[in-house]
């Protein structure tokens, strides 16, 4: 645990220090939010289901880069090894931009479970990956991590322009972008595809998105749905479970005094703009069977398509949230990097006529 500088000694001779301030909120022993505002993070995740090995031997290249030198944030980028990696109709590979989840408060792309998934992703669909660490809440609360996701793409655009990286000017589709993210990183997508089909966000015309994989996405609202009142009921249990975290990951990364109906968590609450005339590229969306958010993905998918939105479901029933990051080589993550490379070559062929 990071430590907190100590009060300077008192000017009053023989008074007593002040006493030291408590914590607010605990936050799975990773985040601590103390009642001065300061907030305590540990590099200690041994207690999460993290994986203990990763295959070495995939024929995947990956290296660091900075995407946003003022705020301190990288990277990492994963280009296949494989011959012939590419088809011979598209020489170059697509490009997924993926943002990784941690209910906008913990996590990175270094992980070995992000960098086991990017891997895969990276080798199997095959893809040019760019896994991208934000700012983390309370320290930076939201829209914090939406402006980050945003500034990725900005960065992928001057990129296109300048051709300063080597393997993105080898390798890199800039006509085939994608942009993917789980559980909070899921959230990240949402706000960026509303973001580039309002204008709000211009990429040019050297950077397409041309589809966006939302995975179990992090979305909240004050009124409880029936799954998460169901979740609630349920006695604990020694399963992780990282729903149960959800309320209070959301009092840490909305911005003071926010509630759950806030925009950066409730796309469809009332302080929400609406999206009805909002272009969405074509959306795949994933939803696991156990996920207590499950409803609030069924509810996002029937909206969208409500107002003719582009919207694929893929449903993985038996699944918790998060199955691909806990267990990225278990059978159902074999389906779903076959169901995203279904999407993307079916986003392709649509996008090329």
């Amino acid at each position: 645990m990071s430590t907190i500088p100590s009060s300077p000694a008192s000017a009053v001779s023989g008074s007593a220090p002040p006493p030291p301030p408590d914590v607010v909120e605990d936050c799975m022993g990773i985040v601590q939010l103390l009642s001065d505002g300061t907030v305590r993070r540990s590099l200690d995740y041994s207690h999460l289901p993290m994986l203990r090995h990763v295959p070495s031997d995939l024929p995947v290249q990956w290296k660091d880069v900075v995407y946003d030198a003022g705020n301190g944030l990288r990277l990492r980028m994963y280009r296949p090894t494989t011959a012939g990696r590419a088809e011979k109709k598209h020489p170059k590979l697509p490009v997924l931009v993926y943002f990784h989840g941690g209910g906008f408060c913990i996590g990175s792309f270094e992980w070995p479970n992000f960098h086991a998934g990017a891997l895969r992703l990276a080798g199997e669909l095959p893809a040019l990956v760019l896994s991208a660490d934000y700012r983390l809440a309370p320290e930076h609360r939201l829209p914090a991590a939406h402006r980050d996701a945003e500034t990725v793409l900005s960065w992928l655009r001057d990129q296109a322009a300048a051709g300063t990286d080597a393997w993105l000017a080898e390798c890199a589709d800039f006509g085939r972008v994608f942009v993917c993210g789980d559980s909070a990183g899921g959230n990240m997508v949402h706000h960026v595809a509303a973001r580039l089909g309002s204008g709000a966000l211009a990429l040019g015309d050297r950077v397409r998105v041309v589809g966006c994989v939302i995975l179990w996405p992090y979305f909240g609202g004050e009124e409880r749905t029936a799954a998460e009142a169901e979740a609630e009921a349920m006695a604990p249990s020694s399963e992780f479970d990282p729903g149960k975290n959800f309320d209070q990951m959301w009092r840490l990364a909305l911005p003071d005094g926010a509630t759950r109906d806030h925009p950066a968590a409730n796309p469809f609450g009332p302080e929400s703009a609406p999206l009805d005339d909002v272009r969405f590229p074509p959306v795949l969306v994933a939803k696991a069977g156990r996920d207590r958010m499950r409803d609030r993905v069924a509810e996002y998918v029937a909206r969208l398509r409500a107002m003719g939105k582009p919207v694929e479901l893929a449903e993985f029933e038996g699944q918790g949230q998060g199955f691909f990051v806990f267990a990225p080589f278990g059978d159902a993550s074999d389906e779903l990097v076959r169901v995203v490379r279904q999407f993307m070559c079916t986003c392709t062929a649509t996008s090329h006529g």
